[in-house]
């Protein structure tokens, strides 16, 4: 049994030493996390990037929403032909289709480029995070 007075990592030191426990570099261990938590704030940092693009583009589609709408409301006039009437607002849902298809593809690939490059990030630092632990296990 131990002697009450031994303290706790006298005793695991003593336990990793009966099972041949090789030591470790706790500076190393430390400076592996703080790389991962920067890579970590790094990916944040696109995908908070994108969301601001996203944001932005949404709020830029509003506002040209927004002037078409006006526009339309002050140059619309109902008179006329059925036809003549019925194929301006046809041509203005087709405008208005057409954009809303740009705008989603546009806003589409906003979230994948932003999405991309957080991963890439992610995936470079697991890749030397890999490369790391290989050339420490190579030295021993």
């Amino acid at each position: 049994m131990t002697d009450a007075s031994q303290s706790f990592m006298d005793m695991f030191k003593k336990l990793g030493e009966q099972l041949q426990v090789p030591s470790f570099d706790t500076t190393k261990i430390m400076e592996h996390h703080q790389k991962n938590l920067d890579a970590m704030g790094r990916s944040w940092q696109a995908m908070t990037s994108g969301a601001t693009a996203v944001a932005n583009k949404q709020r830029e589609i509003f506002e040209a929403a927004m002037k078409d709408m006006t526009e339309m409301a002050a140059s619309y006039t109902p008179s006329g032909p059925p036809q003549e009437v019925f194929g301006k607002q046809a041509e203005f849902a087709k405008k208005a289709f057409e954009a809303a298809i740009k705008n989603t593809r546009d806003i589409a690939e906003l979230v994948q480029k932003s999405g991309a490059d957080a991963l890439k990030i992610i995936h470079e630092r697991m890749q030397e995070s890999y490369d790391e632990i290989r050339r420490s296990v190579e030295r021993k």
